[in-house]
């Protein structure tokens, strides 16, 4: 195959097929299997096609390895997805000093948590290390109903009714003390709650608020031994985090769950095995502690050992067997799409819809698993789940039933499309499962039903997702149709009474006033007429005007709406939005390149054409005044920016260099240190979170780092080059790990720079069809936005490396800025308009506002609290008031007392006769 593609180099091979040199290479030599993703990977880039090799790999892997019946996976050494339990204790190996640790804090503190990343072996830390030690002891997991759970363990112990233990831990924070005081024979009672994350997830407040107090009553009782040991997802200590009573409880009893050692692993590996009388070949236990390094990886590598058990030769678990398995990478996803895809068509779509089920969409934390009672799901399910279960791609407890683990929802890409292809809609689902739920326990009480928006948009989704609702849920969905129906039918019997008395009364009425009205209303009709008229020509007029004099159109358009509110000066009102100031801000004497705003806010910078950058005091946006003149470059100031913590501003030129200013007195900068090293103009300077290293964009076609720890004496790191043309623009994010970086070859660059003197090689990212100008992340760094000369800003998910595109200007897109909560992203073009967009949902923007002032290309936007600058090549910066409510969401109220509050010049006496003649004057503030 590598002959027929023209016999590639295996560098050439690598840098199409993302894989080593030396992995292609022995793939080709024969001397093992390689795995289905190399082989596949090897066939793109030889051009290929995939579904022959895949066929071939699939049947030498059969050839090497003789699996096991699927009916023998009990009596495996390995767990696979689910957590070991306590009757697995002796197959536990690897977390003997962790268990010691948590052990050693039970006998000190009286809470106890267990922090780790998802796939860490929390859970069989607890139950097959810590429980199997514990003289006394009970296990719960939370669900969406903790106390209840209490109460069914505490039942089993005390041969008591669960329901009445239930209405006691409800109605008394003190229950749950009182009858593990009960349950304990000693004091020496230990209640253990594992993935404690779900009191998040899947708990409503007022049931998690009851559960941790009864929790804290627990841990705080003086006179009780007793103690309270959680599991819990790393991502979620922020959560725990927000609650006072939990940070107290745990302030001394927190223990972090690592990263196994390689020892640590290999005995995990090694000791199941050899307590079932089995060998693991030493290349495979070399390879599993090699590919297994790291948070979150067990759950993996179990899996890929139970499926190597039952491809195993013998009593021999094989490298060969661990590869036709798929890997660690592979294994589970390989069994997950087996089970899948081994399905009849009418399963599929059943198996889809369960698995989804299972899953509580994260807000701001990874997707995780979520238990159910069998009782949420139809009866022609059971086959589907009967096959999930036996693969251990599920656990069915008693009457629930739940994903093995969360690595699944990572591992699997097909569900990992399943999850982002209608994330918002699941999130609906969920709230829809649970409504009906609620629904169904008050006997079908009409009150529950859902109605208006909410009953809209379930009835939207389901029409959409028919097969993804039980017959529970289409039954409350039709019951809300039917309940809404029933009430507008006796609205409008309603509205037709009284339309009738109120057609009786007012004819009545009208006979009544007709003779008295007539005669004035005939003179304040003409009146009235005049002032519509005039107020309709004045909006127009001040439509045209807000392209030249912002600031005296909106005063126009505000005493246009005050004579007659006319729908055309209504919408003249609310179209000028966002506000401009009372004035321009001027004092380069050439194009102003670029605007930026220091982090408190108080003072804004500009880099100009006239070799000059600025500084402003702008603690009164509407009084901006010159601070001082940075002067030193020998040509274009291109950029300039802010240091996130120091008073340092950096300066870049087209004079080849980048410069460092003292800004601490912002009347008297100093300059610190002159930045050499490109051989072309540098385009762009930005500072690292951290502060301590600065980072420039050269015409030269490269970036480069500098350490500026001692701003006086920055040292030079490195040089990174990897764009075909012009570097532009450069940020870095959040963790300062990472640089970006756009080009004139329209490409986006991701550069690793976690060791900022060896710097990993760019990831590089298409989107723009022309050369690229510039970059900006998000507050929070999720996203980032790149502008270009092809008309377009492109907003990136920097999680999937997902791109929209946001077209609206007629001209190339010079620049772009968040405001600070990241709700709105405004855009500055050549067509001499800036635009907002509403990106809260960032893959469906919205132009909410179009500035319009300028007299030439606008080159730069910068966003600072409620305000807006922009600057162009009309040698001026123009400051916009962005409103505190949404432009599309604005009232006539709001908008006149702003249009007041903005202390601008009121509509002389002279330009008031030109808009509003024959009308006497009466300015509108």
């Amino acid at each position: 195959m590598r002959d027929k593609a023209g016999r590639p180099t295996y560098r050439e091979l690598s840098a199409r097929a993302h894989y080593s040199e030396a992995t292609l290479s022995q793939a080709a030599a024969g001397r093992k299997l390689p795995s289905l993703a190399v082989t596949l990977a090897y066939v793109r880039a030889c051009d290929g096609e995939e579904e022959p090799w895949r066929e071939r790999w699939q049947e030498v892997a059969d050839e090497l390895a003789e699996p096991v019946p699927d009916a023998e996976r009990d009596a495996s050494p390995y767990v696979g997805l689910a957590a070991f339990q306590r009757e697995d204790a002796e197959l536990f190996f690897g977390r003997e000093e962790l268990v010691d640790d948590v052990l050693r804090r039970l006998a000190r503190q009286r809470l106890v948590g267990l922090f780790g990343a998802s796939g860490s072996g929390k859970s069989s830390v607890l139950r097959a290390g810590v429980l199997p030690r514990l003289d006394q002891a009970l296990l719960i997991t939370p669900g969406a109903r903790p106390l209840e759970e209490c109460a069914i363990g505490l039942a089993h112990l005390l041969g008591d009714s669960a329901s009445r233990l239930h209405a006691e831990l409800v109605a008394d924070r003190r229950g749950l003390l009182r009858l593990i005081r009960h349950a304990a024979a000693d004091d020496g009672f230990v209640l253990v709650v594992d993935q404690f994350e779900e009191v998040f997830t899947l708990c409503a407040d007022d049931e998690r608020a009851r559960f941790l107090d009864a929790l804290l009553a627990v841990a705080q009782d003086e006179h009780s031994l007793s103690r309270v040991l959680i599991g819990v997802r790393a991502d979620f200590y922020g959560h725990c985090a927000d609650h006072p009573g939990l940070v107290e409880a745990l302030r001394d009893g927190q223990v972090a769950v690592g990263p196994m050692t390689p020892a640590q692993r290999r005995l995990a590996i090694t000791g199941p095995a050899a307590k079932s009388g089995l060998i693991v070949e030493s290349a495979l236990v070399t390879e599993l502690v090699a590919r297994t390094d790291g948070a979150g990886v067990l759950p993996l590598l179990s899996h890929a050992l139970l499926e190597t058990w039952l491809r195993r030769r013998g009593n021999t678990l094989t490298l060969a067997g661990f590869q036709a398995a798929g890997g660690i990478d592979g294994a589970l996803a390989q069994t997950a799409e087996a089970v899948y895809t081994g399905l009849t068509e009418s399963g599929r779509e059943p198996a889809k819809n369960l698995l989804l089920r299972l899953i509580a969409p994260g807000e701001g934390t990874e997707d995780t698993k979520r238990r159910i009672a069998r009782t949420e799901l139809d009866a022609d399910t059971d086959e589907v789940l009967d096959r999930l279960a036996a693969a251990r791609l599920v656990s069915l407890g008693d009457n629930t039933v739940e994903i093995a683990h969360e690595a699944l929802i990572r591992a699997w890409p097909r569900l990992r499309d399943w999850l982002s292809d209608d994330r918002e809609g699941l999130r609906l689902h969920r709230r829809l499962t649970e409504a009906a739920e609620a629904w169904h326990a008050l006997d079908r009480d009409s009150g529950a039903l859902y109605r208006g928006l909410r009953l809209a948009r379930a009835r939207d989704w389901a029409a959409r997702h028919d097969s993804a609702l039980t017959a529970r849920e289409r039954e409350f969905v039709r019951a809300g149709l039917a309940a809404q129906a029933a009430e507008h039918d006796l609205d409008r019997r309603r509205s037709r009474r009284l339309r009738r008395l109120v057609a009786l009364l007012s004819v009545l009425l009208v006979f009544a006033v007709t003779v008295t009205a007539y005669a004035v209303n005939a003179q304040q009709d003409a009146a009235r007429r005049r002032d519509a008229a005039l107020s309709r020509v004045a909006a127009g007029k001040a439509a045209v005007l807000r392209r030249t004099d912002p600031a005296l159109a909106v005063q126009v358009a505000l005493a246009a709406y005050r004579l007659s509110p006319t729908a055309e000066a209504r919408d003249g009102l609310l179209g000028s939005f966002p506000l401009p100031y009372a004035h321009r801000v001027r004092g380069h004497t050439d194009n102003v390149n670029s605007v930026v705003f220091s982090p408190d806010g108080r003072t804004m910078a500009t880099a100009s054409h006239d070799h000059t950058a600025k500084l402003w005091d702008a603690t009164d946006p509407g009084r901006v005044r010159e601070s001082a003149t940075l002067a030193g470059h020998r040509d274009n100031v291109n950029t300039v920016a802010f240091s996130p913590t120091r008073p340092l501003v950096a300066t870049a030129s087209w004079d080849d260099t980048a410069r460092l200013w003292d800004v601490a007195d912002r009347r008297h900068p100093v300059p610190l240190a002159v930045l050499t090293g490109h051989t072309d103009h540098v385009n762009t300077a930005a500072f690292s979170p951290d502060d301590r290293m600065v980072a420039t964009a050269g015409s030269d076609g490269t970036a480069r780092l500098w350490d500026v720890t001692d701003p006086r004496a920055p040292v030079a790191l490195a040089t990174l080059r990897g764009h075909e043309g012009i570097v532009v623009s450069v940020a870095f994010s959040a963790d300062g790990r990472r640089l970006a970086t756009v080009s004139r070859d329209g490409k986006l660059g991701l550069w690793d720079i976690g060791d900022p003197r060896r710097p990993g090689p760019p990831t590089r990212l298409t989107g723009h069809t022309a050369p690229a100008v510039w970059l900006a992340f998000s507050p929070d760094h999720r996203f980032l936005v790149t502008t270009g000369e092809d008309r377009t800003a492109r907003l990136w998910d920097m999680a999937t490396l997902r791109s929209t595109a946001l077209t609206a200007h007629d001209g190339i897109v010079r620049g772009a800025a968040f405001t600070s909560d990241g709700r709105l992203l405004a855009t500055a073009a050549s067509d001499q308009t800036a635009r907002l967009w509403d990106v809260s949902d960032p893959f469906a923007p919205k132009q909410t506002a179009r500035l319009e002032g300028h007299t030439e290309p606008i080159v730069s936007v910068a966003v600072t609290g409620h305000t807006l600058a922009t600057a162009s090549d009309d040698d001026t910066v123009a400051l916009w008031r962005l409103p505190d409510s949404p432009p599309d969401r604005i009232t006539i109220e709001q908008a006149a007392a702003w249009v007041c509050e903005m202390g601008g010049e009121r509509i002389p006496a002279s330009d008031w006769s030109v808009y509003f003649p024959g009308v006497a004057y009466r300015p509108p503030c």
